[in-house]
This record gives structure tokens, sequence and C-alpha cells, in this order.
């Protein structure tokens, strides 16, 4: 078999695309990622075949391996094809930049499909969420290489408001793209869910060197060179590093990194050495630190490294919380091995002593931290010695993200974010499993650090399986708002319409029943189906100014009658199009339209015997040619389409329709109740909509000043906040964000809808401290963060 090239030319995956204009800087790095994707996709192509003969070796069912050797067939016929549109995808992301959104939040009305009205099948919503949760784990494992290349990238293409998303190697671009090569492959469900974990398994560790040598280009060009961290969201973070001023001789820390196992820029990360360097230098430590090393009273043997290690077995299984339930500093349970007498402290080597002092400021921020609610510190907490250990018998736990010690750290705090107590009558699996995980360290952990790996995968695949159930309940939750959004953009659309035309009119009881219903719903059909902008919503709206026009035709003139008998029939057969298109009854509209040539025919009538026409104005209204030249294909779209699929996902039963209810399709077509008559009861604040949108009744947003407005625009989905309830305080999450209301849609830890906030309101909320937004990165880097930049302000210069 001819051996596949292992890279793939970028020119050819793009295809006939005319490219931008681009800085040559990222010409450069256009094709230099390019090489650089090539390689890991052909090593990830590589690897996947042996990794799905074992996962299929091990498969508990027929239809699990079943779907692992799909999967293994599919990726070996078409490797070199989804390559090809892996790059075409990202390159794409470098010619339209600044226009390309990998992951649109939501599409306009105007581009509304029909099947899109009705909630994605399981399948379909099952992917979106592997994906998602691909993005947060990219986005997580690599936060400060991707913003420091996307504020470089920013600088040398002049876009100052770059979103991290459409920076062309962001992690939604890698895995929007990857779930797009997926689509390539002719298997089920099953099989694609299957590479699309495949993906997280092989790819997230490789992409290092792909942010790595991205940032060395750029920095190789002069951009930023100087640039070490970058604020999230442009606000600076709670322990941003401040540069020291250099001191003679004296090696200067860098940054710690954010986003994976090595710093960006081809830079390390801060060793062990250069913290040690910087905590000798520091003019003590806080209050509340800790150990500085005991000093060995005359020829005293300082306590070995072995020694210390078996003194801190006995004390793992020790108490570690206080009377009042507060779990003890490290250096209270340390006094407990190494004190001699009463003011007389066993002495150990400098280098331990260093990492005694580390590891308890370490767990200072961490017990201090108010992002954790107190049941997950005192969890955390318990595990001082057993990281103890860890970091005495591995230096590199201070510098190396990816040691499964600080990976479990960072995880068992992400997933405590969000955890709310629970009644005492109720399971509380998170928890649980938190307590299981620290049982098991402090009862089993002596020197093999490989326990903390294999307690990570036990704990990332239980968070996995809890994350993907609520995701798929969050996606669910977000359709049929998304949904109910549509429904009442469409509703005040025609309200408008309506009301603006009636609005000193004076039209028979029976004209108005037919605009105010079935007609009413047609408007809305086209609205949701069509959208604002297109041909067939304008020529529903000049439709029913000619309808109301022909029932109450002011001002009268000299040939007003004759436009009349010129225009009636197109408006009546229109009408009666419209109406089939929504799959009213038959029988209703017969009525409805005989109803109306009634109304005509008075008007007709009345004309005639009207003495005093009304001046003759200069310019008539348009003549109904112009509106009603091809009803059925001009209003309702496409022949054939099923208007049955513009059903509210959010709707209500509404009051029976005269003469609808012979037909059962009617009465699914959507709602056309007022949406104060339909509204649920919400558990959170609800208020008007946002500024940008006329649905629902305008009330005034609060006032607040533009900095709180700023900060509630720039929340993003999946972000945590607190917010008081029950006399308490309840932890949430932003769900959705529904650009067409405005509304932010809060939702709890199992995913239910708990809160919803306008703009307006949410920033008002948040100016109050009624919304506390928390910082849920990583626990670990934010707390050696801090460690490194106290130890700077308090450093000897």
């Amino acid at each position: 078999m001819a051996q596949e090239r292992k890279v793939v030319s970028l020119r050819e995956a793009q295809g006939p695309r005319v490219e931008l204009q681009l800085p040559a800087a990222l010409i450069r790095l256009r094709d230099a990622s390019a090489r650089s994707l090539s390689t890991i996709l052909s090593d990830f192509f590589d690897s996947a075949d042996d990794v799905l003969f074992g996962m299929a070796d091990r498969a508990g069912s027929n239809q699990d391996q079943i779907a692992y050797f799909d999967a293994m067939r599919e990726l070996r016929l078409r490797r070199k094809t989804m390559a090809n549109t892996m790059l075409a995808w990202v390159t794409r992301a470098f010619n339209e930049l600044g226009q390309f959104d990998p992951m649109p939040r939501s599409r306009g009305l105007e581009e509304v499909e029909q099947d899109s009205l009705s909630l994605v099948d399981d399948s379909e919503l099952e992917k979106r969420v592997a994906i998602d949760s691909l993005v947060t784990k990219l986005s997580n494992r690599y936060a400060e290489p991707v913003r420091l290349l996307g504020a470089r990238i920013a600088h040398v293409s002049g876009h100052r408001e770059l979103a991290e998303r459409q920076m062309p190697l962001s992690p939604e671009v890698i895995c929007t793209g990857l779930g797009r090569a997926s689509e390539d492959l002719d298997i089920d469900i099953r099989a694609r869910l299957v590479v699309i974990k495949l993906f997280d398994r092989l790819l997230v560790d490789r992409l290092t060197t792909l942010y790595q040598e991205a940032n060395r280009l750029l920095i190789a060009e002069g951009v930023l060179p100087e640039l070490k961290h970058v604020p999230v969201g442009g606000r600076k973070s709670q322990a941003s590093i401040r540069k020291p001023v250099p001191t003679a001789g004296a090696p200067v820390a860098q940054p710690v990194t954010t986003g994976g196992s090595e710093a960006p820029d081809g830079q390390s990360a801060v060793t062990f050495s250069e913290l040690t360097e910087l905590l000798h230098r520091s003019d003590g430590l806080r209050s509340g630190s800790p150990i500085a090393p005991g000093t060995p009273q005359g020829n005293a043997p300082v306590l070995a490294t072995g020694d210390l290690m078996h003194r801190l077995a006995g004390l793992q299984n020790s108490t570690m919380t206080s009377e009042n339930g507060q779990v003890l500093p490290l250096s209270v349970l340390l006094s407990r091995v190494l004190s001699q007498g009463p003011d007389q402290r066993l002495p150990v080597n400098q280098v331990d002593g260093d990492v005694i002092n580390l590891v308890a400021m370490l767990f200072e921020f961490i017990l201090d931290d108010r992002q954790l609610p107190a049941v997950m510190k005192m969890l955390i907490g318990r595990l001082q010695i057993p990281v103890l250990k860890v970091a005495l018998l591995d230096r590199s736990f201070f510098n190396r993200g990816g040691h499964p010690a600080r990976k479990l750290l960072n995880e068992l705090a992400m997933a405590g974010i969000g955890w709310t107590p629970r009644s005492d009558n109720q399971r509380d699996p998170l928890r649980d499993k938190v307590e299981s995980v620290v049982e098991r360290l402090l009862n089993e952990f002596t020197d093999n650090v490989g326990l903390f790996d294999e307690l990570l995968k036990d704990f990332q695949h239980f968070m996995d399986l809890d994350r993907r159930r609520r995701e798929l309940v969050e996606q669910r939750l977000r359709d049929a708002e998304e949904g109910r959004a549509r429904h009442e953009l469409a509703r005040e659309r025609v309200r408008g319409l309506i009301d603006g035309l009636l609005d000193s009119r004076e039209l028979p009881d029976r004209a108005l029943v037919l605009i105010n219903e079935p007609w009413r719903k047609y408007l809305e059909w086209v609205f949701l189906r069509e959208g604002e902008e297109s041909q067939a919503w304008q020529s529903a709206t000049e439709l029913t100014d000619r309808l109301v026009w022909s029932l109450d035709p002011e001002p009268v003139g000299e040939s007003t009658r004759d436009e009349l008998l010129r225009a009636i029939p197109g408006i009546t057969d229109a009408l009666r199009s419209g109406l089939h298109e929504i799959s009213w009854d038959p029988f209703a509209i017969d009525a409805a339209i005989r109803d109306l040539e009634l109304a005509h025919v008075d008007v007709l009538q009345g004309l005639v015997t009207r003495r005093h026409a009304a001046p003759v104005p200069d310019e008539l209204p348009a003549g109904p040619a112009d509106v009603l030249g091809a009803p059925a294909e001009s209003m309702a779209g496409a022949a054939g389409t099923d208007p049955l699929q513009a059903i509210d996902v959010a709707a209500g039963p509404e009051a029976p329709i005269p003469g609808a209810e012979a037909s059962p399709q009617v009465a699914d077509t959507g709602s056309v109740m007022p949406p104060e008559e339909r509204k649920e009861p919400v558990a959170g604040p609800v208020g008007s909509v946002s500024e940008d949108s006329s649905v629902a009744a305008r009330v005034s947003e609060p006032e607040v000043s533009e900095d709180w407005l700023e900060k509630a625009a720039g929340l993003r989905v999946g972000c945590w906040v607190e917010m008081p309830r029950d006399n308490g305080r309840l932890r949430c999450k932003l769900a959705a964000i529904i650009r067409a209301t405005g509304k932010y849609i809060f939702v709890n830890r199992n995913g239910a809808k708990v809160a919803e906030y306008q703009k307006g309101e949410l920033a008002l909320a948040l100016s109050e401290g009624r919304v506390v937004m928390l910082d849920d990165g990583l626990i670990f880097d934010r707390a050696l963060e801090s460690i490194i930049d106290n130890l700077r302000h308090n450093r000897r210069d």
C-alpha cells in the first residue's frame, strides 16, 4: 500500500477559495500551523488504530465492539479526506479573520430553518455536546497560550476586538474542524462519538507543540515579544503577576502558566528552584503561613527525607479538623510530628523545608478561596499530607501542569465550584465521589504517585458522565428558550403590524376576526419561516395593508371604487392561498372568505351612496398587482413545506379559534396567545427585554454604570455565579444568552433553570452584589500565581 503523505498542502486543502490579504507574518503562521497540524493528525491516525483495537478487545457488548471496529475501518479509509477537511477549516479561519465564527451562538430569524423550530434529535444533540465538551477541555488546558496567541494575532492583523473564538487556532476552531472532519465518516452516531472521544484522548495533549510553535513564530516576527500574560476578558486576575525589578545576580522567576503543562512562547514554567529563590529572598512569609525549616542545635542531625515521609505516613490518617470543624493548617498538623518539646522542633533539610512552606502556602490559598463551598474546602483540605508527600517525592509537581496530583486537585476544585448542599434525605453523588477519592488517598497512598493518576482518570470518567447528562438537559433548555424567543419576537412583530394598520380604522367585526385570528397566525408563520428581511414577509405585510385598506378605503377618491373592484379578487385569492399554506381548516377558510366578500359588498355599497368624496390624493397606494401577482409563491415560500414545523417548543394550549376545530393540524401550528397569558413561573427575577429587542411589554432598563453593563455583557456561557435564594446562597451557571430577547438563563448543577435576567437587571444585580461572579479557573494555578505574586512583593531588593 502506498504510503500516505504526512503533510497535506494547505492550498490543496483550501480548494478554489479566494484568499484574503493577510499580513506576511500571519501567512507564515498559517502555513506553519498547517504543517504542524498535519503532523499531529498523522500521528493521531497512526495511534488510533491500536487504541481502537484495544478498546474493541475490552468492549462490554457486541454493539460497542462493532462501533469500535466501524470507527477503525473508516479512519483507515478516510484519513486523508479528514485531514484535508480539517486543514480547509483552519485555513478559512485565517482567511476570514475577524469575520469567521466557528460556533455561532444563534442564528438570526432570517436564517431560521423550518426544521430548527422543533427540538434537534438525540444523535445530533449528543454530537454537539461531545464537541462542546472537547472545546471546554481544550480551553481549560491551553487557556493562557491561546490568549497570548490571540493577542498577538489581533495586534498584527489590526483586529483590536478579535474574539477568542475567532482566533484561527482557538479551541472552538480546532474542535469544530474535527467535528466537520468526522462528518466525512460513513458511520452511525455511536461510532462517531467514539471517534470524537478518541480526539479527546489522543489529540488534546499533542496540541502543546502547536501553540508553542505558533507563539514562537510570532515572537520571532517581533509581534509583542515581551507579552507574558493576558488578563482573562481584559480584566486583571486576582493574582496578576507583576514584573519584578531585576536584582543584580538574582535569577528572575517567570510567570506560571495556567493553560497547560508548559508555559507559552517556549519558556519553561516556574521551576522549583526559582520558587525557592523567591522564597529565600522574601522578607518573611505571610501571617499564618507555616514553617521555615528547623535550625539544628549544635551537632543535632537534620531529619532525613525518608524519616520525614515515615512520620507523615503516621499523620496521614489522623484527625485533620479542629473542634469547630475547620481544617487545621499544615503548620499545626506538622507540629505533631516535628515537635521535640514546648519550643523545639526537629530540623529538616533546606529543600524539604522549602517544599513544606510552598505546599502550606498553596493550601492556605485553597482554604481561604471564597470560590469553593466550605464542605469542598474541608474535603480538599484533608489532602494536605498526601500532596506534601507527593511534592517531597517529585519536585516537578510545582511546574508540570500535567502532573496527576496537580490535575486531580484542579478537577476536584472545579467540580466543587458549582456544588450546592442537598437536603438530608437526598443523595449527593458528587460529594460522595469526592469523599471516596479523598478516603482512598488517605488510606492507600504511600509513595506510589500512580494512585493519583488512577483516581484522576476515575474521577474524570465520573465527571464526564455527569457533565454529559447535564449538558443534554441544558441543550434542551437552550433550544426551548430560543424557540420561545423566536415566537415571542414573531408575535410582537405581527402585533405591532396589525395594531398599526388598525389604528383609527373602522372594520367590520367579521373582518377583525379574520385578521386577528387565522391571518395573524399566518403572518407569524411567515416571519418565523422566512425572516423579517425576506421578500415573503414584505409581501405579507403589503397584503395585510391592502386588506385593511379594502375594508376601510381612506382617503376616498373618484377612482377608489374602481381600485377596489380590481384589487378585491387578488386580495381574497392571496388570503385563501396563505391560509391553505398553514393548513387551516378548509371549511373555516371558505366561511371566512364569504364573510370577507360580504364585508366588501358593504364597503362598495357605501361608496356608491357616499355623497362627499374626499379629495383625490396626488399619489394613490400601490396597485394590487404589486402585491398579488404570485401570492402563493411569494407569501409562503417553497411549495410543499409543512407549516407544522413552526410549532412553538414552549407554547402552551390556546383557546380554540371558531371554525378551526375540524382540522387537527391547526391546533398544532403554534400559539398566538399573548405572552403575558402564558408565562411560566420562574424562580429568578424576570424583567423587560433587552434594548435590542421589542419583544414583550417594554419597561425602562434600570440605571447602571457602563462598567457593570460591560461586565454583564462579558459573561460567557458556562461561567458560575452566586446569588441569594431561600435565606441562603445558590450557585448556578450561565447556560444560555438568548440574543433575540436579551435574556441570560441560569441553571443549577442539575441543569434545571433557576433564574433569568435581562442585561440591565443582571448588571444592576452585579453592581449591588446580589449576583457575584465566581472564578472557575484552575485552582492550583491560581494559588501558584498568588504565591509568586506575594513572594515578589515581599522580596528584599
